[in-house]
């Protein structure tokens, strides 16, 4: 298959890319830079130049291909704080690659998120399919609402399907959330956790997620809802002691009411209580992680080393 991936250059892409073509398939890799140009014609793949904020470009990426994983968004935009713009350039670039592909039965994989999918339960597969009030009102800026587009996809014969990662996706080279969190640990001297750290985090290793999203584009019946989560939930408290461990400084209590000075803006995140299952994506696609646990990887070096 020719298969048109955005993000490609990003953490996960460039994990999803190298699992591409080792399976055969030829990888088209959107790039805005330079230097994703570099590294994506380095690991084999033919390059697209362009961005999110290029419908036309996309739908002509996506029509020329025999499939698409979208993996793309502008997080710097959305973490600078203007989500509601990233999201509606996201719903923008599902529209135009969804036209481009409607009646071909080719398959359009979206990535999307869980976390705070079902606060205080186990999330599955089947939760998150009816918009709520909020989305319903403002369906351009909610990433959840640009999900429930893709998977109704389907219904101008696209094979959609949407796959939900969990906030961890780690590995060596990780720098999202929990390498933020190591280095807030190091800077105050304590590896904090808020409350009694029992709320949970779901995770998977980037080359499992990696994985699945072969599998996604390969096979996963239009409609479906995937899900990445090799930990279904870890305990925040055990996050916490792991890296505080490795790096020789205490592990502490932080109330609720000062987990904003302490976590700065991830304070709304490390307080959620939100685990999730991946039952129906192994029964799917028969995809079984194999890669090492969050906690694992929390005990090797990589997340520790220090430019």
């Amino acid at each position: 298959m020719r298969i048109f991936v955005t993000g490609a250059s990003g953490w996960i892409g460039s994990a999803v890319v190298p699992e591409l073509l080792g399976a055969g398939h030829e990888v088209v890799g959107l790039a805005r830079s330079e230097a994703s140009v570099q590294r994506l014609e380095a690991a084999g793949a033919v390059v697209q130049r362009g961005d999110i904020d290029d419908p036309d470009g996309l739908a002509k990426a996506a029509a020329d291909s025999d499939g698409v994983i979208h993996l793309g968004f502008q997080h710097e935009v959305a973490f600078g704080g203007n989500f509601a713009a990233a999201a509606a350039a996201d719903r923008r670039a599902v529209e135009a690659m969804g036209a481009a592909l409607a009646g071909s039965d080719r398959p359009f994989v979206l990535a999307s998120g869980m976390l705070g999918l079902t606060p205080g339960r186990v999330a599955t597969e089947d939760d998150g399919l009816v918009a709520t009030a909020a989305v319903r009102a403002n369906p351009a800026g909610r990433r959840s609402a640009t999900a429930l587009l893709t998977l109704s996809l389907r219904g101008i014969g696209v094979r959609s399907s949407v796959l939900r990662f969990p906030p961890t996706v780690h590995g060596d080279g990780d720098n999202g959330f929990v390498a933020t969190l190591v280095g807030v640990a190091r800077q105050r001297g304590v590896a904090g956790y808020v409350g009694d750290g029992s709320n949970r985090w779901p995770a998977v290793h980037r080359s499992d997620a990696a994985r699945l999203a072969r599998l996604a584009v390969e096979a996963a019946p239009g409609g479906s809802v995937l899900h990445a989560v090799g930990d279904e939930g870890v305990a925040f408290s055990e996050i916490a002691q792991a890296i505080g461990h490795h790096l020789g400084v205490p592990t502490a209590s932080v109330a609720p009411a000062d987990a904003g000075g302490h976590f700065g803006h991830l304070a709304h995140f490390v307080s959620l209580d939100s685990p999730a299952t991946a039952a129906i994506t192994r029964q799917l696609l028969g995809w079984e992680p194999t890669e090492p646990s969050l906690l694992e990887d929390l005990g090797q070096d990589h997340y520790y080393r220090q430019g």
